[in-house]
């Protein structure tokens, strides 16, 4: 339990400096942006590589990367089930977003802190950044498109679903965490290694990736305000936010337990990552679509704010 503890007063400080870093105004807004790219496009890929590189393919590919998709498939299907209960006024479109935020983990920003300090090992974070990224990715993309097929403006422009699917599975296919898993993969099947000098240099770049996500991840909780009444949105945002930091790592445990009988560190690790907030991916989809952006904002906020104590209590509650 001290180690976890420990684990969390880490990320915690590095959020916390990026903060401050941000209220100070030592670096400009869109600082954070800069942060990210790097973390994501070039960072990131390298560490996930020698993480799978050095994992075995059940690791990566085994009973984690089931319970994310099981945990992440129910959740959606469970908001819009209630979505279509308690909030009969609003589009598909909306509802679809609303899901997607309850369900779709930050595996990327947080993912990798979070595995590498609370769990211990970065590999639990790849089973959930492979299921995301090949396979939601897609379904959520083909759904998208289908919902607003007949709203707004931008449909006269928007390539046809067929086109769009297969744009989206080719952009998961050269994503750069996709590009770092599969390479990673390929290694670990075959027991390849990197030259020395090459290894020690991918291995500099990967150790920037977590201070990074931090950092920026602290700048972007500058001025938050979520929940604002104006919106008009506060009930999705609430349903999406309990589904996101409360049933969806109950699935996972439900899933992990029972289903998989995972026992001990597994189990942990399942639930853990199931508890991370939602991702900036579904916000960046709600304003292609011009659809749901309050719901999508507003939720990942509240579950940035709230999963890290949110995760603490599951942790105090598993160890």
């Amino acid at each position: 339990m001290e180690a976890v503890f420990s684990g969390f007063s880490v990320i915690w400080l590095i959020i916390g400096v990026g903060f401050v870093i941000g209220k100070l105004g030592l670096l400009p807004p869109e600082a954070r942006v800069v942060l990210s790219r790097v973390a994501f496009f070039v960072a990131s890929p390298c560490l996930l590589f020698l993480t799978v590189a050095d994992a075995s393919l059940r690791d990566v590919l085994g009973p984690q990367f089931a319970i994310a998709a099981l945990g992440a498939f129910t959740t959606l299907l469970i908001y819009l089930l209630l979505a279509k209960l308690l909030l009969k006024r609003r589009p598909g479109s909306e509802r679809m977003i609303g899901g997607m935020s309850g369900s779709l983990v930050n595996s990327a920003n947080l993912g990798f802190p979070i595995a590498a300090y609370v769990l211990g090992d970065v590999a639990f974070a790849a089973p959930i950044i492979m299921f995301q990224l090949a396979l939601y990715t897609p379904v959520y993309v083909t759904a998208m498109d289908w919902l607003t097929r007949d709203q707004g403006t931008t449909t006269k422009v928007r390539p046809a679903r067929r086109t769009s699917t297969l744009r989206s599975l080719g952009q998961s296919a050269v994503n750069p965490m996709i590009i770092g898993a599969v390479l990673g993969l390929v290694f670990s099947w075959q027991d390849w290694h990197l030259p020395g000098p090459m290894h020690e240099s991918v291995e500099l770049i990967a150790g920037a990736s977590i201070p990074l996500m931090l950092l920026s991840f602290g700048l972007s909780l500058v001025g938050s305000r979520p929940l604002d009444k104006k919106a008009g949105r506060r009930r999705d945002v609430l349903l999406a936010s309990s589904l996101k930091l409360l049933l969806h790592p109950t699935l996972a445990w439900v899933f992990a337990a029972f289903a998989f009988g995972l026992e001990g560190h597994q189990l942990l690790a399942a639930v853990v990552m199931a508890s991370l907030p939602t991702a900036q991916n579904v916000l960046v989809s709600a304003i292609r679509y011009e659809s749901g952006e309050v719901i999508a904002r507003d939720t990942v906020l509240v579950t940035t704010i709230l999963a890290i104590p949110a995760m603490i209590a599951v942790s105090l509650i598993l160890m």
